[in-house]
């Protein structure tokens, strides 16, 4: 095969099986100073204010069957609500954060519901909700959960209680795979194909779908299992939600490209009998997003722009940062547009607001959330502060604050500020001693033989942990851990730091990331069975392009740079000739340019999509005379070695080998 070509993320949304995880240790003991900050939460956060356990039992039909487990055709678990169970426990035990809690007994609120007249929502059967709007002769559908089993599983617990309606249209909100990869358990290609119904989405979708599938993928999807949770056992002591949702579920993922685009704002869309109105949201919560109007039905599909929570400008799975003055001024426009006719508003996570001054009130602090954000960071950025500095001082005003729907779930006010000074001002705060700074495993070598030894430090630690100084603690110990990756008793003593860190926060994905980081100093990298999400339909929908862009980031520049060649690449089936050049250290392709190849590759694109899937060796290929290698084979060999594997279970907590 030309690489070995394993991604194991999805787009947007990463995802780990789940169902992974027992209680492998036993846990440290709360402290006083963790048991003292929850109770403190119960005086800062109105909990006597129940609405919001209203709203999500509003127009419920019929909870998910089977206990709210979902199989795939063999049998395998991909989604278990029953897992948290845990929850129904009202007050919150000492290891969670109360906030956070509240936050995971409404998200565990699963099943179909009634939003409005004609318009029914499946809510819990995965991370993300399906929408199912009954149109004039059919259903439209909007978003399609992120698996093939849950989102067949959704549409056959609402045609269980609804009529049997074809299905005239899919739409996605935004390219995040959440909402558009169960799109197969619920529409197939041929009928898309066909003409039997219509696949919508934002301008810039696929090329968005793909690109955060891709070049950074083998990272993210390994932070992602830090994120959301995956590898942690779901109980109080591990994980309770990611705050958005629950977790991910863990199916075959899916994707039928869009057969129409919205491109800019106020553009209309007759579907079925109903208009929409459209607003394009580019740069929001995703690269491409949008929100849309039914006026007949007086309902504003916010997509992911505004949420039971305070969202992510920067994700810590990593990905590009985004506009947080545009996203504010995508919930403005929407109020321009539509305030006054708005009776309902619902989201692709979590549960809807209804009502039209309650609508208008949770718009307008929702577009100031992330406009305070914006703004304040940048009146503190101008005024000489760096973004560490920045998150430390920065506050929201009670009139934001107080809200159950801007609390930091998701997204934090200290990583979001953070997020706005980098999308403005990047990673260097100006100072010259941070311009240059040592790798962190040199630093912390230095920074141990500064202290004295890691002895020193970790007795003077063990007393800051005692008086409940838990970030300095972790700051400060894990310079003894990358200094001396084998000092069991600085491993154990950042484990139980990163614990009460855990048990503290309100967020659920820094909750993740605390206690996953915790589990892997105790346990080491577990490295377990990871799905492949480069499904056929991902590759086979994708431009010849992206995947040239994609070998050329597993090229070995170096040992590249000592191995300059040219290959031809001619897929018979598509008729496209590819030129692909390796030339000082980098990959570039071309489809016009008189350069004569060392070599060519004649095969037809599905059969080079193969060798991206796995499910065909070159010597298979070879054998079946589907590809031919015309020239010197030699070069092609030694093209084959220029190119790196990745390792999924890359070191985070520890230095790498």
């Amino acid at each position: 095969m030309l690489i070995d070509i394993t991604i194991k993320q999805q787009t947007g949304i990463y995802v780990l099986h789940t169902l992974l995880c027992v209680n492998f240790f036993i846990y440290p003991e709360i402290t006083k100073y963790t048991q003292a900050h929850n109770k403190a939460v119960y005086t800062q956060l109105n909990f006597n204010n129940k609405q919001d356990f209203s709203d999500t039992k509003r127009g419920f039909i019929a909870p998910l069957p089977h206990n709210g487990i979902i199989k795939n055709k063999s049998g395998k678990i991909v989604w278990d609500l029953s897992r948290y169970n845990f929850l129904k426990k009202e007050k919150s035990p000492e290891t969670v954060n109360p906030s956070l809690w509240r936050q995971a007994q409404l998200l565990s609120k699963a099943g179909l519901f009634k939003v409005a007249d004609r318009i029914y929502q499946v809510r819990g059967a995965d991370i993300s909700n399906m929408t199912i709007i009954e149109s004039k002769t059919g259903l439209i559908i909007i978003d399609t959960l992120l698996c093939i089993e849950t989102a067949h599983a959704a549409l056959d617990l609402y045609y269980q209680h609804r009529p049997q309606k074809p299905i005239k249209a899919v739409i996605y909100t935004h390219s995040h795979i959440d909402h558009f990869g169960g799109v197969k358990g619920i529409i197939s290609q041929a009928d898309v194909d066909a003409g039997k119904m219509r696949v919508i989405a934002p301008i810039g979708f696929t090329r968005a779908s793909f690109d955060e599938n891709l070049l950074a993928g083998n990272a993210m999807a390994r932070r992602a299992t830090y994120m959301y949770g995956n590898l942690l056992p779901a109980n109080s002591q591990g994980q309770v939600s990611c705050g958005l949702g629950l977790i991910t579920s863990s199916g075959e993922n899916s994707f039928i490209a869009p057969t129409e685009f919205i491109e800019k704002t106020g553009q209309t869309k007759e579907i079925d009998g109903l208009q929409f109105i459209f607003i394009n949201a580019p740069g929001s919560e995703a690269p491409a997003e949008m929100i849309f109007f039914i006026p007949e039905l007086q309902a504003l599909a916010i997509a992911e722009d505004a949420n039971h929570t305070m969202h992510n400008l920067y994700t810590l799975r990593g990905a590009k940062v985004r506009d947080a003055r545009a996203w504010a001024q995508y919930l403005n426009t929407a109020l321009e547009l539509f305030g006054p006719d708005i009776s309902v508003i619902f989201g692709q996570h979590q549960w809807p607001v209804w009502g039209n001054q309650h609508s208008i009130i949770y718009l307008e602090k929702q577009r100031d959330l992330y406009k305070f954000i914006h703004d304040q960071t940048l009146r503190l950025a101008n005024q000489g502060y760096t973004s560490v500095e920045i998150a430390e001082r920065i506050k929201l005003p009670q009139s934001l604050s107080t809200e159950w729907y801007n609390q930091g779930y998701y997204g934090s006010l200290n990583h979001n500020s953070k997020a706005v000074y980098d999308f403005y001002l990047g990673w260097f705060d100006g100072n010259p001693s941070h311009l240059h700074i040592l790798p962190e495993t040199q630093a912390s070598k230095k920074y141990i033989e500064y202290m004295g030894g890691s002895q020193k430090i970790l007795a003077k630690a063990k007393r800051d942990y005692q008086a409940g100084h838990y970030r300095w603690v972790a700051q400060v110990i894990n310079h003894v851990v990358f200094a001396e990756p084998q000092n069991i008793n600085a491993k154990k003593l950042l484990a139980d730091t990163l614990e009460q860190l855990g048990y503290q926060t309100d967020n659920g994905t820094w909750r993740n990331f605390y206690l996953t980081g915790a589990q892997e100093l105790r346990l080491g990298v577990k490295k377990l069975p990871v799905p492949n999400p480069n499904s056929p339909d991902v590759i086979n929908n994708m431009p010849i392009t992206y995947l040239f862009d994609y070998l050329a980031i597993h090229l070995n520049g170096l040992r590249a740079a000592e191995n300059p060649l040219q290959i031809q690449f001619i897929l018979t089936d598509t008729h496209e000739k590819y030129l692909v050049q390796i030339k000082n250290g980098v990959l570039n392709y071309y489809k016009k340019y008189a350069l004569k190849p060392d070599c060519a590759l004649e095969l037809t694109r599905t059969d080079l999509n193969a060798l991206f899937l796995k499910t065909k060796t070159l010597a298979k290929l070879i054998s079946e005379q589907k590809i031919k290698i015309l020239g010197n084979k030699k070069i092609f060999k030694k093209f084959l070695t220029l190119f790196d594997k990745f390792n999924f279970w890359f070191n985070i907590i520890e230095p790498q080998p």
